[in-house]
Parts: C-alpha cells; sequence; structure tokens
C-alpha cells in the first residue's frame, strides 16, 4: 500500500502492511487504525505494519480472526533526538485507544531517516 499526498506539500511516504506474512488478504479495522493514527502524527517516511496474530493463537491476548499482535516498523523524522524508550512511549500513547479495544502485544522499530540510510 502506498500513501500519496497532494504534490508540492511533503514527500510520498512508503506505507507497506505485510498481509502474506499475517496470512490475511486485506488489512483490518486494527491495522488500518494504527496506519491513520502513526501516519496523521508522525509523517512517516516508512511505515510497515505486519499481524504477527497467527503466530500467537492459542497465547494470552490472541484472538480470533488475528489483529491482536503486530510487528510496527517506523521510520520518521519525529524520532530525532529521542531515545529508544522515549520513541516506543510516543507509539504506544498514540495507539491507546487500540490496547483498550483488544491490541495485545506491539513489536516496535523506530528509526529516523538518518539511521534508517
Amino acid at each position: 500500500m502506498r500513501a500519496t499526498s497532494d504534490p508540492g506539500k511533503m514527500p510520498v511516504a512508503k506505507i507497506a502492511v505485510d498481509f502474506l506474512a499475517a496470512g490475511v488478504r486485506a488489512m483490518g479495522a486494527v491495522a488500518d487504525s494504527i496506519e491513520r493514527r502513526i501516519r496523521d502524527a508522525l509523517a512517516p517516511t516508512d511505515l510497515v505494519i505486519t499481524d504477527d496474530s497467527s503466530r500467537h493463537a492459542g497465547h494470552a491476548g490472541a484472538r480470533a480472526g488475528g489483529e491482536s499482535h503486530f510487528t510496527v516498523t517506523i521510520v520518521s523524522a519525529a524520532f530525532e533526538g529521542k531515545s529508544r524508550v522515549a520513541r516506543q512511549r510516543l507509539v504506544y500513547d498514540l495507539l491507546k485507544d487500540e490496547f483498550a479495544q483488544g491490541l495485545h502485544a506491539l513489536a516496535l522499530v523506530t528509526r529516523t531517516p538518518a539511521e534508517a540510510g
């Protein structure tokens, strides 16, 4: 999935959702909400959302239909000058509503554009 923006406003961000690894065919409501909140708040240059729920079936927090466990990789200038912990707290704060509605686990990779190379 590639997000587009109005010409002249900002560069186009690469947004990818790894559906094949998750064993699903389309982005679900939780992944869509994660993508929208991160895109709106952090203007990432790269964003990859992977639903890992199928690997956690039968474990605590797993739910039928998936969308309970995700790995999210974010490249954003908003992380400049922030520690790894501060970056993760920022993302967790953005997604507090998703956690309240059943998101169980979130693995984060947070980088600045310079760190991403």
